[in-house]
């Protein structure tokens, strides 16, 4: 089977408040990769005309367009922080640059919900292929790789219109909280 696969890299902030990791608890930074595989939802031959499961530059553009305009120099920021209610009060004029996660940004929660979000994009963009493995590279030497149904490795009791689910270009449910 043929797989389509493309990388975009982007910049982005967080900071992990569950205990678990101190030195990750201050806001910091990486710069980061995201690699994705899609696959065709129906394989077909190829048509010795075209020759191609879908363009590349079809595939991949509301992704990157997602990637270049909502995550790129995004704060990644647990929905339970309270840096979030100090955004709301002292600068919500920024919540829209906040990617907002149900627990820790971790690299594995951001590659289930980037899974569900791009799953969402291509689904809107006529189901012709899915994704078949995410890879979020957070480090040179850190990596993630996820290839399930992230409705299997989510938290539990989440809101079925959660921003992850939607093929807009939204990071966060902040617009009616705001």
């Amino acid at each position: 089977m043929f797989g389509l696969v493309f990388s975009r890299r982007f910049s982005m902030a967080h900071r992990l408040t569950s205990g678990l990791s101190e030195k990750c608890a201050l806001p910091h930074g990486h710069n980061e990769t995201v690699t994705v595989r899609l696959v065709a939802t129906r394989p077909q031959r190829l048509d010795g005309a075209a020759n191609m499961v879908e363009p590349f530059e079809r595939a991949k553009a509301r992704w990157h367009g997602w990637i270049d305009q909502a995550v790129d120099h995004a704060f990644q920021i647990n929905a339970a922080d309270p840096l979030l209610g100090w955004f709301r009060a002292q600068e919500p004029a920024r919540l829209p640059r906040l990617l907002v996660t149900p627990g820790d940004p971790t690299t594995e929660m951001l590659a289930c919900l980037m899974m569900a979000k791009l799953s969402a994009f291509l689904a809107a963009d006529g189901g012709v292929l899915r994704c078949a493995s995410i890879v979020l590279e957070e480090t040179p030497t850190n990596s993630v790789t996820f290839d399930g149904d992230p409705a299997d490795f989510l938290p539990e009791g989440l809101a079925a219109d959660a921003w992850w689910h939607r093929p807009d270009p939204s990071i966060n449910d902040l617009g009616a909280a705001a």
